[in-house]
């Protein structure tokens, strides 16, 4: 990690409404391109989006099992296909990645851990598994066997990331039957699966705090506040 991290302080943003996937695609690229500039701050953005699978740049035909389930989407992150909808905390990251971490892999990394941090706040104990990408628990209805709690799957432009992490706190889980996911013969799981019962707003406080004692400053969230539609993301993520 670099010795000198910016002194900048992070936009924090979130949207209560499901956000098209789409839609949110096109606001990463800007902001993306906005970051590179200068013209912009970095963000994390924390949102849901209706039910979809979305298929990463390493995504194999064969992992799609039931391709009429859901809307299917092609991504420019990194990875294979995934599932995500109400209940699915995803988190997207637009950050300076040189800048804050030096490489892909220590920002990777870095945000396993961050979510891991999250999760034993909660009285979860999770981890990291050598060789694999994202947020691992032990099962709840096989206890020797792990589950995958989070994902990450990551695109980088100019040094700058985009995409980022999605935490099952609550999903429909049964949709991840329609797809391998992340390319695992592997179960999935979620905190409500594992008995723990959290509100949005709850998981949402836990990752803003540990995200500041391990990353830096942000602006606050009332700063940047909590929209319900997409019409002033723009606005909003640019601190009107």
């Amino acid at each position: 990690m670099p010795s000198e991290l910016p002194s900048a302080p992070i936009d924090w943003m979130a949207t209560r409404e499901p956000v098209p996937y789409a839609t949110a695609c096109a606001f990463m690229a800007r902001r993306v391109e906005a970051i590179a500039t200068g013209a912009a701050a970095e963000v994390v953005w924390l949102l849901e989006h209706p039910p979809l699978y979305t298929a990463g740049t390493s995504a194999k035909r064969e992992h799609l099992i039931e391709p009429d389930r859901l809307p299917v989407f092609r991504s420019p992150r990194g990875g294979q296909f995934t599932y995500h909808g109400p209940g699915q905390r995803v988190v997207y990251l637009m950050l300076d990645v040189g800048a804050r971490f030096g490489d892909v892999r220590a920002y990777v990394a870095a945000l396993e851990q961050w979510i891991i941090v999250v999760l034993a706040e909660f009285g979860v104990a999770a981890q990291r598994r050598e060789g694999l990408i994202g947020v691992w628990v032990r099962g709840r209805d096989r206890p020797t066997e792990f589950a995958k709690i989070a994902a990450i799957g990551l695109r980088l432009r100019r040094w700058i990331s985009s995409h980022g992490v999605s935490l099952n706190v609550a999903p429909d889980l049964a949709h991840f039957a329609g797809i391998v996911p992340c390319g695992l013969a592997e179960p999935v799981t979620s905190l409500a699966h594992l008995g723990c019962n959290l509100s949005m707003r709850e998981v949402d406080a836990a990752l803003q705090g540990v995200f500041q004692r391990r990353f830096g400053t942000i602006e606050d969230a009332t700063v940047v506040p909590w929209i319900n539609d997409c019409e002033g993301l723009e606005q909003a993520a640019a601190g009107s």
